[in-house]
């Protein structure tokens, strides 16, 4: 392997941008703010997609697709929604190119104007709810429960592989319902979904919010989030549930008829979260060394390393990996040989650190005399002898499930060592200059404070905790009132 990593605590950023490129996670694009997901990182989103799709269909969803494009006149039709979007959308204006007269190259011909421009995607409301309006017309018709697997187009002007790119992978849930009880109950039972997904599998604890006034999404009624804690001491929302109210059916004109025969609008929600998860991923557990990866998650769980000097001893290692191989796999667990004879076992070792495998196994002709195999595990790199036999598999699973269990313990330590409870705006500038993470402090509710804090220390709220006790206080900025704390924080 080449040199290591910058260290994350000299330059945070160049750490992250490193790792993502030296573990082929991805890599940016020739096209401006664009990546190309490479087959490792694109493997660790398919993992992601697989077990959210299991969930969301254990909750009732179905999956369907709707087109890239959306005729401007769509976004129109919601005020708040377009000035939300308006200046991260991408217009196609022709839909034809030519050889220029001159010989000078292709230019768009102007013949081929469109009659109305289209907006490449930046979510897909408008266009759902276009086609909801064709869907619904009576009370039994509802529930609709749609998810899509799509990518999307923010012309985002700083971009950050995984973090913000112009264009990027997620899914975007969108259902209609006949009260608003249910909708309000859809939009929070989503976002526990995302919760349970962060935390049972990415292994990333999570402060489950609603957004403020100012954070919330264009078009909403209310927005439900979850917010992640780097390990530089930056937050990072993980995903988002828009309870929309009647907005975009009053938009969209989807009426039903109810029970009692009359015509009401219809209550919706939209859900989504993207491949920003592999970057919370990246960031909330990796050190020095690499990635480190949750086991549910990791696409190469168990790696195994054959030492050898020659052909014959790595023919009768093989043929006793073979067998551990099998039986691992009948556990469900995912197994790679690494038996490449092109680089040597601490090659091999520091590029499957860099990787993120969870458990490494090395064997040799040592090992194959005494019928032992040494394991390793990624996040802590401690190493043990354990002899080769029938009990062999179910200890290296219960390894696996303890990886995954110390990682997020160890996220949940890193979140409360570094959540701090502030009563002063100059504690809160100390406290966000020195230490950084998660403050919670009193605001007056105001669109105006949650403004000027902005403005001045480039903290925002991140959310306001759901449950969270009412406790009476002065808020940090104005003084005024407040009946509840908050979360501040830098963010990405």
């Amino acid at each position: 392997m080449s040199k290591g990593l910058p260290k994350r605590s000299e330059d945070y950023s160049a750490w992250y941008n490193e790792l993502v490129k030296r573990a082929e996670l991805a890599e940016t694009s020739e096209v401006r703010g664009c990546m190309v997901i490479k087959p490792y990182g694109y493997s660790i989103w398919e993992k992601m997609q697989a077990q959210l799709d299991l969930m969301f269909k254990a909750t009732g969803h179905v999956n369907a697709y709707f087109p890239i494009f959306i005729p401007k006149s769509y976004l129109s039709r919601e005020a708040a929604h377009v000035e939300g979007f308006a200046k991260e959308c991408a217009v196609v204006t022709h839909h034809r190119l030519k050889n220029a007269e001159d010989g000078s190259g292709i230019v768009v011909d102007p013949e081929a104007k469109l009659e109305e421009e289209l907006i490449i995607r930046p979510t897909s409301e408008t266009v759902i709810w276009n086609s909801y309006r064709n869907w619904i017309q009576s009370y039994r018709d509802l529930p609709l429960l749609i998810n899509q697997w799509a990518n999307v187009v923010r012309w985002e002007m700083r971009t950050r592989l995984f973090l913000r790119t112009s264009e990027f992978l997620w899914q975007e849930g969108h259902t209609a319902h006949a009260t608003r009880e249910e909708a309000e109950q859809e939009a929070i039972q989503m976002m526990q979904v995302y919760a349970d997904f962060s935390e049972k599998f990415m292994a990333v604890p999570v402060v489950r919010g609603i957004k403020t006034e100012s954070e919330r999404f264009a078009g909403a009624v209310e927005t439900y989030c979850i917010e992640a804690l780097m390990q530089d001491g930056k937050a990072l929302q993980a995903g988002t549930s828009h309870f929309l109210g009647q907005n975009f059916a009053k938009a969209f004109d989807v009426k039903f008829a109810t029970k009692s025969g009359e015509l009401d609008y219809v209550w919706g929600t939209s859900w989504g979260v993207s491949t920003r998860l592999m970057g919370a991923l990246i960031m909330a557990h990796s050190d020095d060394s690499g990635l480190i990866l949750p086991p549910k998650l990791a696409p190469i769980q168990v790696v195994i390393v054959p030492i050898f000097r020659n052909e014959q001893e790595l023919q009768a290692i093989s043929e006793k990996v073979m067998s551990i191989k099998t039986a691992l796999e009948t556990l469900g667990i995912t197994v790679k040989y690494d038996d490449r004879d092109t680089q040597k076992p601490g090659w091999k070792f520091a590029e499957h650190e860099l990787k993120g495998v969870p458990v490494r196994i090395a064997i040799g002709p040592r090992d194959l005399e005494n019928n032992t195999v040494e394991i390793a595990r990624r996040d802590t790199k401690e190493k043990q002898m354990y002899e080769v036999n029938e009990a062999l598999p179910q200890k290296v699973e219960q390894l696996l499930q303890n990886i995954q269990d110390h990682i997020y313990k160890k996220a949940i330590d890193f979140r409360e060592t570094n959540t701090t409870q502030v009563d002063s705006f100059e504690e809160f500038k100390q406290v966000l200059e020195e230490k950084g993470g998660f403050i919670l402090a009193h605001w007056d509710g105001t669109a105006e404070t949650e403004a000027n804090i902005k403005e001045e220390t480039k903290a925002t709220i991140r959310c306001i905790p759901i449950n969270a006790k009412q406790e009476e206080g002065k808020c940090i900025y104005s003084g005024k009132a407040s009946r509840q704390r908050v979360i501040f924080a830098k963010a990405y």
